[in-house]
């Protein structure tokens, strides 16, 4: 008599083209990996304080309709030419949603929107999706939410975030360490800034762990630390915390932990109490301390869409409207980011003086 002790619960196993298949078969060709390289050296340059401007992650809070991404690419990619000399404009492309409970897991986990996961499928759209972007010039950002993801896609990517629902998760930690991108780690759900700086720690750090190979095999994972990753303030339970107060609390924060003063303002999420109108708000605030001298704030997240408002999955979906977190509209973004780009001028210049 058999007796059976594992996969009890597992009703299938689904075998997936290796990482080096995809890549070999959707390869980034030589412009667009220079592209990417040239964008995290900006980033890079930002960070390190070798370039004045403001880093500014903006676009759809995720990715459910590649055409409507292109559209918006084109559109962020003029605004970008405009706004070049205050501002380092980087397109979120959210191919991975995480869940409280259950719900849409995102583009990749189920392209088609209806729950038949097929996930290899939403693989290879979301490459070509990244590679089409970043051959019109476009930087990208995303969330490293699953740890084998990055193999098929990161060669693509600019700057990741770590979620606020991960940044606790040792494994994210660990798969962070040895990211190519530049990594932001946002602070945890319940505000607290001490897991996200404990996060910063463990990601500088070299790590071991198990992965997969560009070959899809198991293997151990050597990193040698992101040297680059950085706080992402984007509020909690607690209320906000994007005021001067909480900004010089992190500051102090990051120093005792022996830490470089980076920090990004998520301008949705609890900071705009979840409200996409108030995210124009709260990017004028953080822009106040800007102009008056705070100079460890180093970029914004803003969640925009071509149009405004947020839509539940349905059979007649808007084109253009979220189908997850609302976003602002682009008439609000362009307005919003050109209006910060002329404020913020006179002193993102001082910072380089």
């Amino acid at each position: 008599m058999e007796h059976k002790t594992e996969n009890l619960n597992v009703l299938a196993h689904e075998i997936l083209p290796s990482p080096l298949t995809v890549k070999e078969t959707l390869p980034a060709a030589s412009e667009v990996a220079a592209a990417v390289l040239e964008a995290r050296r900006c980033v890079r340059d930002i960070l390190e304080r070798r370039d004045h401007r403001l880093l500014v992650v903006v676009g759809p809070c995720s990715i459910h309709d590649t055409d409507a991404a292109i559209e918006y690419a084109g559109k962020l990619k003029q605004l970008a030419r405009e706004t070049s000399q205050s501002l380092y404009l980087v397109m979120r492309a959210y191919f991975e949603k995480p869940r409280t409970t259950v719900g849409w897991k995102g583009f990749i986990n189920d392209p088609h929107l209806d729950d038949t996961f097929r996930i290899e499928e939403g693989i290879w759209r979301a490459r070509k999706l990244l590679i089409d972007v970043t051959r019109m010039g476009m930087p990208l950002s995303t969330e490293a939410l699953d740890p084998i993801m990055p193999q098929y896609l990161h060669d693509l990517i600019t700057w990741s975030a770590i979620g606020a629902r991960t940044t606790e998760s040792q494994t994210h930690r660990e798969m962070a360490s040895g990211l190519s991108s530049i990594v932001g780690v946002k602070n945890g759900t319940d505000g607290s800034l001490a897991v996200a700086v404990n996060a910063l720690r463990s990601m500088t750090k070299p790590h071991r762990f198990l992965g997969i190979n560009p070959s899809g095999q198991v293997a151990v994972i050597h990193t040698c630390g992101n040297d680059l990753a950085h706080i992402v303030l984007r509020g909690g339970n607690a209320g906000t915390n994007y005021d001067r107060d909480s900004i010089a609390a992190c500051e102090k924060s990051l120093r005792e932990a022996g830490l470089p003063t980076n920090i990004m303002v998520d301008c949705s999420h609890a900071n705009s109490n979840k409200d996409h109108r108030r995210q124009p708000a709260v990017a004028r605030a953080v822009s106040r301390q800007i102009e008056d001298g705070n100079a460890s704030i180093i970029g914004i997240m803003l969640e925009s869409n071509l149009a405004e408002g947020g839509q539940s999955l349905s059979d007649d979906l808007r084109y253009g409207v979220s189908i997850t977190d609302a976003c602002i509209g682009w008439e609000c973004t362009e307005s919003l980011l050109r209006e910060l780009a002329d404020r913020l001028s006179p002193a993102l210049a001082q910072r380089a003086a």
